[in-house]
């Protein structure tokens, strides 16, 4: 087993900042602190009921918020804001984004989904964190603008992910490859437990949810069919598999090689899932991985936003796979 911590991985990542002056390791040092408070509560989630089920309100997409979601909002930005190092927070789960003014001097916004695919809580499924790094544009000492949010996600510093599962694990990169950390309970610490992870370059497992499947492009159609066929290049077809978190299934993909698909389909022209919240520190830690990620016709990290809570269609994963499926969408 390797002994480093995420504490002193992180700053010795700090070299690849010079003028950060920590800032940028401390940061993660509060997504850290506070994925260890969520983890806690979502462990609980079978006996305390309270923490559990529907909070009775929705978010700005106009979805049901789930008791968990309101509890990991709150903690991550009274976690992120604490430290003094961010001068604005944008969250999934509110209409606008939080100007920190106490932080004007601070060089870093931060975007995060304080956790997704909360609907499987109540159903013991391993759900997430995703977050998303940038320095600011604006003039330091200034309140931040809706412009520091609204940049390509080329521009991020850093992305990762929690993702609570049979263990908590800690997945993060800062442009310098990607490295996974797998949370010891008992000591209440992450560890190094996945070094310089890379994606394979091809694998054998699609994840796309199947009722989309006579609703989305012909292409992606095409595309699935031949993952079902004994014509593909595995010569028989690939496994489905899907959990309806996004954390979960970039991560199994990650680690085994495979493809996750969330198409535009009619009921929802622009795809379904967030630019800033989970697409673009998706991409990043993708492609810092070896793989690949594409609307299907465009790069996701060189999509120009134009509103906090824009959506995109998404293929994610390995490359091969990736480009396989691109093929399809541009015949």
């Amino acid at each position: 087993m390797n002994f480093t911590t995420l504490g002193e991985f992180i700053l010795d990542e700090q070299k690849h900042f010079p003028g950060s002056s920590g800032d940028l390791s401390s940061i993660l040092s509060s997504i850290r602190l506070a994925g260890k408070i969520v983890s806690q509560q979502i462990n609980k989630a079978g006996l305390a009921k309270h923490i559990i089920g529907a909070a009775g309100s929705e978010n700005i997409q106009g979805e049901q918020q789930q008791k968990l979601d309101v509890y990991a909002d709150d903690r991550f930005i009274k976690s992120l804001r604490a430290r003094g190092l961010v001068c604005g927070i944008a969250s999934e789960e509110n209409d606008d984004f939080v100007a920190v003014d106490e932080n004007k001097d601070a060089k870093y916004i931060i975007m995060i989904d304080p956790l997704d695919g909360s609907s499987n809580i109540d159903v013991n499924v391993s759900v997430g964190t995703i977050f998303s790094v940038y320095r600011r544009i604006s003039p330091v000492g200034t309140t931040v603008t809706t412009e520091d949010f609204l940049q390509p996600g080329r521009e991020q510093v850093a992305a990762g992910y929690i993702i609570y599962g049979s263990s908590t694990m800690l997945v993060y990169t800062t442009g310098n490859g990607v490295n996974g950390f797998t949370y010891d309970p008992g000591i209440g610490v992450f560890f190094l437990s996945h070094p310089d992870m890379v994606s394979p370059d091809s694998g054998s497992i699609y994840s796309m949810n199947d009722s989309n499947i006579d609703y989305c492009q012909r292409g992606i159609k095409r595309y699935i069919e031949y993952c079902r066929s004994e014509e593909n290049d595995k010569g028989k077809p690939y496994s489905a598999r899907y959990i309806g978190s996004l954390v979960a299934d970039f991560h199994r993909n990650l680690l085994r090689g495979g493809i996750y698909i969330y198409p535009a389909t009619q009921s929802a022209p622009n795809g379904k899932l967030r630019l800033l919240y989970e697409c673009n520190p998706i991409a990043f830690l993708a492609e810092q991985a070896g793989g690949k990620a594409t609307t299907g016709v465009q790069r996701i990290m060189d999509i120009e936003p134009n509103e906090l809570h824009q959506r995109v269609p998404i293929i994610v994963g390995s490359k091969d796979m990736v480009e396989k499926a691109e093929s399809y969408l541009t015949e």
